[in-house]
């Protein structure tokens, strides 16, 4: 189970982990900066205890050899869908959506932690499946294991992080020997049946796919309009992003986040706060840091000992990439609001043990590979 040596601890990643802890700064900074006015400390320092227990987390997951956590895949599988199913027994409702278990005096949210499970699982599936991932029977097999966490997540409802774990399939997938024709068949299949459920939603207001609230969101962002209940955050995020110009007004100085004209910008719009203080100059290290960290995954991906490895650094990288497109997408008004955080950045204890404890998945790879990187 355990299985670290001298040479796996020379093999550690310190340029990831140094991302993660940029990432992390960075985000615990313009926390600080969105909570002063309100007088809010306890969120600062649940966020500092959440990145404190999460080390802890991220240590844990890289000590046990992956090879031992892929051989309790199935075991893993059922425990994150049991976690999912009781989201809708136990689960706390907010605002029209039931996410989060309450646990203590904290709240945990089972979709965050879903994602790097179905990472790991899928990954060890496609492991066992990829000399016949290109048989209609294999690729169901592999479809069916993805669709259950899928569907739970979607019926909290939790559209984008659905979407999310449906993106990490078709992330592993194109890595794996799936033979390209099928993949751009599928991919094609797949757009053209969005499109044709997209403009349903649109089109018909008693449409009961998605909530109210959702189609609300989709239809204001493809129809436009100053529909100020589903505008205003993303309208103060856009006023935010562009007062902060090149090199920003300075920490703690930004108007919109100290008069709180950016409600509970410290979650999904962490991107204005940091904009408007630190301007593009610090948007831009943001995504340095982020892409240098995705970049570095596929290198550690090229060594690693096999596929499964590979799968499972993959699927992370490809989660982080998604949700950072998507949530600079939603603060610069190109996307609809999806509730989707930064990766390490936004406040949050689930979505910041879920990523370092992914990025302990990645390391624990890279720890455990053949050759040494520079």
């Amino acid at each position: 189970m355990f299985s670290l040596k001298k040479e796996h601890l020379k093999n550690i990643d310190y340029w990831m982990v140094l991302c993660m802890c940029a990432l992390i700064g960075i985000g615990i900074l313009a926390i600080s900066s969105a909570t002063t006015y309100s007088g809010d400390t306890e969120v600062l320092k649940m966020q500092l205890l959440f990145f404190a227990t999460g080390i802890v987390l991220m240590l844990f997951v890289m000590a046990i050899d992956y090879h031992f956590l892929g051989e309790w895949y199935i075991p893993i599988y059922i425990a994150f869908n049991l976690l999912l199913i009781a989201v809708f027994f136990l689960g706390k409702n907010v605002n029209g959506a039931t996410r989060w278990i309450q646990i203590g005096p904290m709240t945990i949210q089972p979709s965050e932690f879903a994602k790097i499970g179905v990472i790991l699982c899928t990954a060890k599936l496609l492991d066992k499946y990829n000399d016949k991932i290109n048989s209609f029977k294999s690729l169901m097999i592999v479809g069916l294991f993805h669709f259950i966490p899928f569907i739970l997540v979607n019926r909290q409802p939790n559209l984008s992080t659905s979407l999310v774990i449906l993106g990490i399939l078709v992330i592993q997938l194109f890595v794996s020997k799936l033979d390209m024709k099928v993949m751009i068949s599928t991919a094609a299949i797949a757009v053209a049946t969005a499109g044709i459920i997209l403009v349903y939603i649109i089109t018909n207001p008693y449409q009961k796919i998605i909530p109210d609230y959702q189609r609300n969101r989709i239809v204001t962002k493809v129809h436009g309009g100053d529909n100020l209940d589903e505008n205003y955050q993303t309208n103060q995020s856009v006023h935010a992003i562009g007062s902060g110009g090149l090199e920003g007004k300075g920490l703690y100085q930004g108007a919109i986040s100290q008069l709180n004209y950016l409600p509970e910008s410290h979650n999904d719009f962490i991107v204005a706060i940091i904009a408007e203080e630190f301007g593009f100059v610090g948007i831009l290290i943001v995504l340095g840091i982020i892409l240098f960290m995705i970049a570095r995954g596929l290198w550690i991906a090229h060594s690693a000992p096999d596929d499964f490895g590979r799968f499972i650094i993959a699927g992370y990288m490809g989660m982080i990439a998604m949700q950072t497109f998507v949530n600079m997408g939603v603060v610069t008004s190109l996307l609809p609001n999806t509730g989707l955080p930064l990766p390490f950045i936004s406040y949050g204890g689930s979505s910041l043990w879920a990523n370092m404890m992914g990025l302990g998945l990645v390391l624990n790879v890279g720890m455990r590979k053949e050759n040494t990187m520079f």
